[in-house]
């Protein structure tokens, strides 16, 4: 983040804290948050920001947040923005693009075919996503062009009794360990409710199991893939469980001798990157679950932070 960006940022965050504080007279407003489970600093400030937003929202409605924005119109542009949907898709405000406001976007879509509302709408009552994020592509404001995004959202009722949800996000994020934490706990969960039909959703490309460079898989325990993670299974079946990495480490191998004790797991492995010459450090995240009398286990993998 530019430095500019940042002095905006820290600018932006205090308005609406001191709004917030205003009404609320409330100093450790942060007490529900669990901000430890997340890498980035970048990351944990919009999670701050979109929930004083939100906490606003719940005592004031959403007039103290145009008048926000009114007097953020005569700064520069942040680097994020606030918007509020009711539970219907409705847009009630739009910081970035207030050409939106008042229109029902329920079945926008992202140029990746994503439903970006329906996914936000699961997201925000979904016990295993506490901050309600989703992931997909937007424009930024005044450009012309798509960027890949990641937004938090807090769900909230107004004044007079009003659903509604507040919701920011961050263009070019960085990739959390948390982000993949929910997809894949939300795959489990999903397969113990539904069984195998559960199957096809989380291989659906447009679902939100599926974004950016991240895709779910699940695998028997023999190794043979119901969802493969690195090619269509029914062009070439591999056995995951042998995989290795640069180094030769078998990392699935490590993971399932661990699962053996426990619901869940992390593993790190290396892999090569087309934007450096030396090895980056992955992060496997892998679950087990029964399904039809037999154990499954469904991951995912992203980036480790890396050394500069």
């Amino acid at each position: 983040m530019k430095n500019g960006n940042k002095k905006n940022l820290v600018w932006g965050l205090s308005i609406v804290t001191a709004l917030l504080l205003a009404v609320s007279g409330c100093q450790s407003r942060y007490g529900e948050l669990d901000l430890g489970i997340y890498q980035y600093r970048d990351t944990k400030d919009l999670v701050r920001f979109v929930y004083d937003a939100a906490m606003l929202v719940q005592q004031e409605g959403v007039l103290n947040l145009r008048r926000h924005r009114n007097i953020k119109q005569k700064k520069d542009t942040e680097d994020y923005y606030l918007y509020v949907y009711s539970i219907d898709g409705t847009n009630l405000y739009h910081e970035g693009m207030p050409q939106l406001e008042g229109k029902n976007l329920l079945d926008v879509t992202d140029k990746n075919g994503k439903k970006i509302t329906r996914h936000i709408l699961r997201a925000i009552v979904n016990p295993v996503n506490p901050h309600g994020w989703v992931h997909y592509t937007w424009w930024e404001p005044g450009k012309f062009y798509p960027v890949p995004k990641s937004s938090c959202h807090f769900m909230v009722t107004t004044p007079d009794g009003k659903q509604v949800y507040v919701g920011g996000g961050i263009d070019y994020p960085h990739e959390e360990k948390e982000f993949i934490r929910v997809i894949v706990d939300d795959a489990v969960m999903r397969i113990q409710k539904e069984g195998r039909a559960a199957i096809a959703e989380i291989a659906d490309p447009f679902s939100e199991y599926n974004y950016r460079d991240v895709r779910s898989f699940v695998f028997t325990a023999d190794g043979n893939a119901l969802i493969s993670p690195v090619v269509n299974e029914k062009l070439q079946q591999i056995n995951i469980i042998e995989s290795v990495d640069e180094v030769g480490h078998k990392p699935f191998r490590k993971a399932l001798e661990r699962l053996r004790k426990r619901e869940s797991t992390w593993e790190v492995f290396l892999a090569k990157s087309r934007y450096q010459r030396g090895l980056i450090k992955k992060c496997l995240y892998l679950r087990k679950v029964p399904l039809e009398g037999r154990v499954v286990y469904v991951g995912a993998v992203t980036d480790l932070p890396q050394p500069p």
